[in-house]
């Protein structure tokens, strides 16, 4: 027979689940207050304990609230909040089986889909899905088999508040772990996501898909493309993430792609878009279809130099791609100056690693220009006038693999010789 004491503490939780009931929007409202400033941070059993063995009974009122009013964003905040001690509690095993079971993680997923809903909840049911997923891979699953990827990507793309965004992109991370059976699913929707037009997005994809392409292993070829056009973003941070990227997937299987990418990028092509007549010869419409493909040119200049400093090998492969061509040319684009910058570093590079390549490369200067190149490669862009600019970009510098053969054959010779 219960004590005294339990059965007022029993007839308290029926009180207060009876107005619960009857109760309206302000008075849940109300009680969930009341709720969060008593239960926060307690466990299972305490929460046991508080609601007289029958704390169920409370969370199912709650998640039926939640499914049938969320997408008028009634007490929303509260309810999630609500929800999230309930999950978070130690050994809380038992309130995530009762939530899943009536529809839970569909539910905070369509939460994520209302455009009309605020940042926070949305925010609020990110964390939620946290929750769940860090409890095990079989919960990561059912998230990915409910489309959650899908949700959860068009979330962080389309989100506003870098809170979003980063709850956003740590659940991706989280489902790619320890997730076999769908962390292919997450790669590809992390893929899809370099597309998106926010730069805080695309910045944490970046860093994302830095962590998860070791564990896929095998690249993507859909990768290459997406990839390469990040780097013409105005944002140094995503650039820095996009050639970061680019570097460490050099030991993969897009390697070729990336690098043939990276190489046609220094000699754009010229793109010719439709306009309206108006528009069609002034100047600042030139500057604005040009300048991503200029920064674009910088860029790429400046990730062939880090790639070629790294690897010998790589070095090769891009002087079997005409790169010393291409850098020549960068360095005659008097349009930006960082793209003739890159270039010459790039460049400079490469002539004091291959003696080929710096006959080639004189040749094509002109001793004085090449004088003042090997002086200061870093500056020369500055006293540049129209003549040199123009020598540059008419270059015909073609390296032939025989030829770097040959030079490495004389040179090993010589060191023979010297040795000898």
């Amino acid at each position: 027979m219960s004590s005294s004491k339990e059965q007022a503490s029993i007839s308290q939780v029926m009180s207060f689940l009876h107005e619960w009931d009857q109760g309206c929007k302000t008075v849940r409202s109300r009680m969930l207050r009341d709720f969060l400033a008593k239960n926060t941070g307690k466990t299972c059993p305490e929460l046991e304990l508080e609601f007289a063995q029958v704390a169920s009974l409370f969370l199912a009122r709650l998640t039926a609230w939640i499914r049938l009013t969320y997408m008028f964003g009634t007490c929303l905040d509260l309810q999630l909040r609500a929800l999230g001690v309930f999950l978070s509690a130690n050994s809380s095993h038992q309130y995530m089986i009762e939530f899943l079971e009536v529809g839970g993680v569909l539910t905070l997923l369509e939460i994520l889909k209302q455009d009309k809903l605020k940042e926070e909840d949305k925010t609020e049911a990110l964390h939620l899905l946290q929750i769940i997923a860090n409890s095990g891979q079989k919960y990561k699953e059912l998230i990915c088999e409910s489309y959650g990827v899908k949700a959860v990507a068009e979330c962080l793309a389309k989100s506003e508040m870098e809170r979003t965004q980063g709850t956003a992109a740590a659940l991706l991370e989280s489902l790619a772990h320890g997730n076999a059976k769908y962390q292919n699913q997450v790669y590809k929707g992390l893929i899809a996501l370099l597309t998106c037009t926010s730069p805080r997005a695309q910045q944490l994809v970046l860093q994302i898909l830095r962590i998860v392409q070791p564990i896929i292993k095998t690249a993507h070829h859909s990768i290459v493309e997406p990839l390469l056009n990040l780097l013409r973003s105005l944002h140094l941070e995503v650039q820095y993430e996009a050639i970061e990227l680019i570097t460490e997937l050099m030991q993969s299987e897009v390697r070729p792609a990336l690098l043939r990418g990276l190489v046609s990028f220094l000699k754009p092509a010229k793109e010719r878009n439709p306009k309206h007549k108006i528009l069609e010869d002034t100047e600042v419409a030139k500057m604005t279809d040009s300048f991503p493909v200029l920064l674009q040119q910088a860029a790429s200049a400046k990730t062939i130099r880090i790639l070629a400093q790294r690897s010998e090998e790589i070095s090769k492969e891009l002087l079997s791609l005409r790169v010393i061509h291409h850098l020549l040319y960068a360095m005659g684009n008097q349009e930006h100056a960082d793209a003739q910058r890159q270039a010459s570093l790039a460049l400079e590079h490469f002539v004091r690693m291959y003696p080929v390549v710096e006959e080639h490369v004189r040749r094509a200067m002109g001793s004085t220009l090449f004088e003042s190149f090997m002086r200061n490669a870093d500056e020369l862009h500055l006293n540049m006038d129209d003549i040199q600019a123009d020598i540059l970009q008419s270059n015909k510098v073609n390296i032939s693999f025989g030829e770097l053969i040959n030079h490495k054959s004389e040179k090993a010779r010589l060191i023979v010789f010297i040795i000898i």
